[in-house]
């Protein structure tokens, strides 16, 4: 039976800067739009936070139930390491998932827009679809797309639009900036998972790359999403600022070339996390100064 403290790390609280990341660059661009809403990003935030809450015990149960995680190294796996009955598991993934809908709900209530519903019922068939079903897309090596879409574009023009009821030039850029971290996250994970994912038939962006060649896309990753602010800066100067996050990447990108062991890589994806929400904020900051000035 799992603990308390064991299933709040098998909802691997270390991914949810990635949730958080895109809702504040969204509000930010909607603030820059004359059109900050709290309540609305309120619940934006509720609904990423849970989504990715539920995806992560989504691919708990799923990569648990068959076998993907028998050989795992990285953060608890509650199936995997059988602490909790997969049916536990997969009941807290729907319970986030359900409480996510609840609270897009209310958001689409109160903006009237309607269409939104069909966004939200995508996410949560995106989310679950990662590894679960009989065809899962991220053991294919779409999971990296998926994760673009959703955690990058459609989290953060989302949140702009429930405020602004528009999206601007600012909110594509931090959308695609913070898609590209999320999927240097992915990338991080599944690099150092490449031995057993191979084994167990998961076909990751990482696997169909190869070792070297992934390790190389993570740097990449994180260099075209902090450099785009670039794009801004005529008319922004305080976009700028964003370039500050540059240092803080020098590590990670150094231990995901370098770093041979698994276990070596395991810092990266607290580290990746962190340089997300870094980004989100100094972004966020960015555009707030900007429109003040």
């Amino acid at each position: 039976m799992a603990t308390a403290a064991q299933w709040i790390k098998g909802a691997r609280p270390r991914t949810l800067p990635a949730a958080i990341a895109p809702v504040l660059i969204g509000t930010a661009a909607a603030y820059e739009l004359h059109a900050f809403r709290p309540l609305n990003a309120v619940l934006a935030a509720l609904v990423a936070l849970l989504l990715q809450i539920g995806v992560n015990y989504a691919n708990d149960y799923s990569d648990g139930i068959r076998g993907t995680d028998e050989d795992r190294v990285g953060p608890l796996r509650l199936v995997g390491s059988r602490l909790a009955k997969p049916e536990d598991v997969k009941r807290a993934a729907f319970g986030a998932f359900g409480l996510a809908m609840v609270f897009g709900l209310i958001l689409v209530i109160i903006t009237q827009s309607w269409w939104l519903i069909l966004v939200g019922l995508g996410c949560v068939l995106a989310a679950w679809g990662y590894t679960g079903g009989k065809n899962p897309y991220g053991y294919m090596g779409l999971g990296d797309v998926f994760v673009f879409v959703f955690f990058g574009l459609v989290a953060t023009l989302g949140t702009t639009y429930t405020q602004a009821g528009q999206v601007s030039l600012p909110a594509w850029i931090g959308a695609i900036g913070t898609g590209l971290i999320a999927c240097a996250l992915l990338m991080a994970n599944n690099v150092r998972d490449i031995p057993t994912d191979t084994a167990a038939g998961k076909r990751t962006l990482a696997v169909r790359l190869g070792d070297q060649h992934a390790r190389e896309s993570y740097v990449l990753m994180l260099a075209v999403a902090i450099l785009l602010v670039i794009v801004l800066a005529p008319t922004k100067p305080w976009m700028l600022i964003v370039l500050l996050l540059i240092p803080a990447c020098l590590m990670p990108a150094w231990l995901m070339v370098n770093g041979r062991k698994r276990k070596s890589l395991i810092p990266v994806l607290k580290q990746t996390g962190l340089i997300n929400l870094g980004y989100s904020l100094l972004f966020s900051l960015g555009l707030v100064l900007s429109t003040g000035s």
